[in-house]
């Protein structure tokens, strides 16, 4: 609780207000799990720090706020904590003097708190103001939690008490209300009364100095009677439902452990007789196995017995086949030796074919020869003549030349001439003599360099003329060192290829002799192999003959033992009809059992049914009674009536008397 105080000052802190000293002397001295502020003068920050602390607050379990002059504004900060808290069951807020507001705030508490099974709301004021007290029951309807409640001295009339008998039509838990010395009268104990028939659990109801009528009293006397008598007989109908569940768990415990003491016994035998098979089937399987071991073996030596005939077959067949091909190789080199000859023959007339071929292209490039020749000559008589033109080209050059020079003498004497004639016109022939003396030069130049061109290409076409003839002669003189080289390799190339062939054949008419000496040996090794497979296989046989003797034996055995285990079956098939005649007799029992527990239960709804009865007999008394009593304030106030009527006669009788009026005037007519 330590740490409560230390919060609850740390909240005063952050809220600007000093903690109270009381209540920091309380929470010193702070029982376990309670707090008791009981006369403190609690002020609205404290309820507000308080009401921060129970919101989260896990440990306290009991609240007294009674008698601290809780303000309006403190109660409701002080629920609104509550609202949340898990905690507290046990709330006293006596004497507070809670109004319309501490009303309001109670009922939501109520509908929201899950804990609190005790609330102490003695002398307050939540009865005054109808609406709040209103919220207040509603709040009590809603809740699942509260079992006591004590509002003793809260102003409450009897429309507060109709909404109370509202709010316990509702609740389901609550089981003792106080509301000794309120204002409830007639009105209200009859709604209370109205209310008890739907509510089931409460059984204490206090109504003591509210001006409720003796009979409203006995009433609820008898509702809470009836409550009481019901809550009774449901907690010994639990009670009796225990001890039969546990009497029939324990019969069912004990069933079950001979059961299973049975089925452990069955399955005992069950693994002896497994044990039984299996090692006999283990037995059997060895011989089993055994037998197939010497199966295999004599298949295996049958196989091999196979593969050496096949084997045999092989060689004789590769004997034949080899001799085939020695036949075929003899043929062979016979086609190959003629073979050759024709070749030699083919290689013969080839060369001859070349030599012939050789000297055709001799002759041919000497012709050539002479062609180039004569073409060479050609081109040295085309090059005379370029060279003539060329001279005869120069010279007209020379010619052009020294026409141009008399044509410029003269230009030049018809300059003079006509500067003389004309000296306006100087600059205008001097242009003209300058241009025609610059197309004259340009033209010069042009014939010249166009002749120069020409005599280059000559010459460059005579020297490509000389190169060609130069290769054509290096040409011919290859083409016919190559062909007599190309002779010369075709006869010895045939020569090393028809020894080649020879060698071949004499290897392999070599080998085929060896290989038909070592088929025969691979065939009488062959044969001695089956004679000893032969051999082999009869013992095998014998071996065979004695496996089967000892499986005949082996399988009478199993025979034997089968007829044993059958016989044992039968026994365990004996005891175990015996065990289920028990079992069967223990299910009787059982059987018997129940039907106790469903006489019991049958009891059990007979008195509940008499009670049932009872109680309608009881509340048809009751009725009967509220009638007498309806009939009985009938006639009492008819009495009243009658009693009103003559005293009312009377007065005028008189006041006729005084007034000496005739009595008889003043008499009711009959």
């Amino acid at each position: 609780m330590e740490e409560f105080r230390r919060s609850y000052n740390r909240l005063c802190e952050e809220s600007g207000a000093e903690p109270q000293e009381a209540v920091l002397q309380q929470l010193h001295q702070l029982p376990k799990g309670g707090l008791d502020l009981t006369t403190q003068s609690l002020t609205v920050e404290t309820c507000r720090a308080l009401g921060k602390l129970l919101h989260k607050e896990t440990l306290l379990k009991e609240l007294v706020l009674s008698d601290c002059m809780l303000s309006e504004e403190g109660s409701t900060l002080l629920f609104q904590g509550l609202c949340a808290n898990t905690s507290v069951q046990h709330l006293d807020l006596k004497g507070n003097n809670l109004r319309a507001t501490g009303a309001e705030a109670l009922g939501k508490l109520l509908r929201q708190n899950k804990s609190i099974q005790s609330l102490t709301l003695e002398w307050n004021n939540l009865g005054t103001w109808e609406d709040a007290f209103a919220t207040f029951c509603g709040g009590l309807a809603a809740n699942s939690a509260l079992r006591q409640l004590d509002l003793r001295n809260n102003q409450i009339s009897h429309k507060g008490a109709e909404e109370l008998a509202l709010a316990l039509k509702g609740n389901t838990t609550l089981q003792q209300l106080d509301l000794r010395w309120n204002n409830i009268g007639l009105l209200g104990g009859r709604a209370l009364v109205n209310c008890l028939p739907s509510n089931r659990t409460l059984w204490k109801l206090d109504l003591a100095g509210n001006n409720i009528p003796g009979d409203i009293l006995r009433a609820v006397e008898q509702a809470m009677d009836h409550n009481q008598d019901r809550l009774t007989a449901f907690r010994e109908n639990q009670a009796r439902t225990k001890i039969l569940s546990k009497e029939v768990q324990h019969l069912q415990e004990e069933k079950s452990k001979q059961f299973l003491d049975l089925m452990e016994t069955i399955d005992k035998q069950r693994e002896e007789m497994a044990r039984d098979s299996r090692a006999s089937a283990v037995r059997v399987g060895q011989l089993q196995e055994a037998l197939n071991e010497r199966q295999s073996i004599i298949n295996a030596l049958k196989a091999k017995l196979q593969m050496t005939e096949a084997a045999l077959a092989l060689s004789e067949q590769k004997v034949r086949d080899l001799g085939e091909l020695l036949v075929a190789g003899d043929q062979e080199r016979q086609s190959l030796s003629q073979r050759h000859e024709k070749e030699r023959k083919l290689e013969r007339q080839e060369a001859a074919d070349r030599e012939s071929k050789l000297l055709r292209d001799l002759s041919a490039a000497s012709e050539k020869n002479l062609l180039l020749r004569s073409q060479v000559d050609e081109l040295e008589r085309k090059a005379r003549s370029q060279q003539e033109q060329l001279f005869l080209t120069k010279q007209e050059l020379t010619n052009t030349s020294a026409e141009l020079k008399i044509r410029a003498i003269q230009a030049e004497e018809r300059l003079d001439v006509e500067k003389r004639r004309a000296k306006q016109n100087m600059e205008d022939l001097e242009k003209l003599h300058s241009k025609e003396v610059d197309h004259m030069t340009r033209h010069l130049e042009e014939s010249e360099r166009a002749m120069q061109e020409r005599v280059q290409r000559l010459e460059a076409l005579r020297l490509s003329l000389e190169e060609e003839l130069s290769r054509m002669k290096a040409a011919v003189l290859s083409e016919r060192g190559q062909a007599e080289e190309e002779l010369i390799k075709a006869r010895n190339q045939a020569r090393l290829e028809e020894q080649h062939r020879l060698a071949h054949l004499e290897e392999k008419i070599r080998l085929l002799a060896q290989a038909r000496d070592e088929a025969q040996g691979t065939c009488v090794q062959q044969k001695q192999m089956v004679a000893e497979s032969q051999a082999r296989v009869s013992q095998l046989n014998l071996q065979m003959e004695g496996q089967q003797r000892r499986l005949e034996e082996l399988q009478q055995e199993l025979i034997n033992k089968d007829q044993e285990k059958v016989a044992e079956v039968a026994r365990v098939r004996v005891e175990l009809q015996e065990q289920m005649g028990r079992m069967q007799a223990d299910l009787v029992a059982q059987e018997a059992l129940r039907e106790k527990v469903a006489a019991l239960e049958r009891q059990m709804k007979v008195i509940g049914s008499e009670h049932r009865e009872a109680l309608l007999d009881r509340e048809s008394e009751n009725a009967s009674l509220r009638e007498k009593l309806r009939l009985k304030e009938a006639e009492i106030s008819r009495i009243r009536d009658e009693e009103a009527q003559r005293a009312s006669f009377l007065q005028n009788a008189v006041l006729a008397y005084v007034q000496g009026s005739p009595l008889r005037a003043l008499s009711p007519p009959k």
